[in-house]
């Protein structure tokens, strides 16, 4: 009767320690679903922040960006005039100031249209004030790899301005101009990009 007892008690610690392992288990798993849970509600909750930060601008601020865009490359263009060396380079600004005083009228002209119209703000921001008196200090083949430099990266913002409020601006005929101007910003990403090679 003893031994029945012990075999008994036995079994009866086993079967509870199988039950606790299942316990722990479903509890360990319970916890590690809400963990996933929560992150992924706070990978949508900073996704939709970076949305909101990441806003279209408003048909003043584009025309703004675009007029300030415009002044940079006719100004960097115009430095490269004297201080590049390479004639690949020369001819590249060329076209910059050509089609960036071209964009210019076609932005003024769309912004005119707005209602109420809109006045572009063509003033330099710091940072490319500084970034042109960097590049006013250059000469020869220091100034053509810099300037290519910053012309890819000028263009790669610009096209991205330009793409953003073609798809998705407020004001229409601005909306309109960005479209028009995105695929020429484009090409000449792809001109500066081959320079740099």
């Amino acid at each position: 009767m003893n031994a029945r007892l012990r075999f008994g008690t036995i079994a009866l610690v086993a079967a509870l320690a199988a039950c606790s392992q299942k316990a722990e288990n479903a509890t360990t798993n319970a916890v590690t679903d809400i963990g996933s849970d929560i992150g992924n509600a706070t990978d949508n909750a900073v996704d939709t922040v970076g949305d909101a930060l990441s806003t279209t601008p408003t048909g003043q601020e584009f025309a703004d960006k675009a007029a300030k865009s415009d002044a940079f490359e006719i100004a960097a263009g115009k430095l490269a005039k004297t201080n590049a060396e390479s004639a690949d380079v020369k001819k590249f600004a060329a076209t910059m100031i050509e089609a960036h005083t071209g964009s210019t009228a076609k932005i003024k002209a769309a912004a005119a249209k707005a209602m109420p119209e809109i006045k572009p703000d063509p003033t330099l921001t710091g940072d490319q004030q500084s970034k042109l008196d960097d590049l006013a200090k250059l000469k020869g083949a220091d100034f053509d790899k810099a300037y290519i430099d910053g012309q890819v990266s000028a263009h790669e913002d610009a096209l991205s301005l330009m793409k953003g409020y073609a798809d998705k601006g407020d004001t229409p005929s601005l909306k309109a101009a960005a479209g028009e101007i995105a695929p020429v910003v484009q090409k000449h990403l792809d001109m500066a990009k081959v320079l740099k090679k």
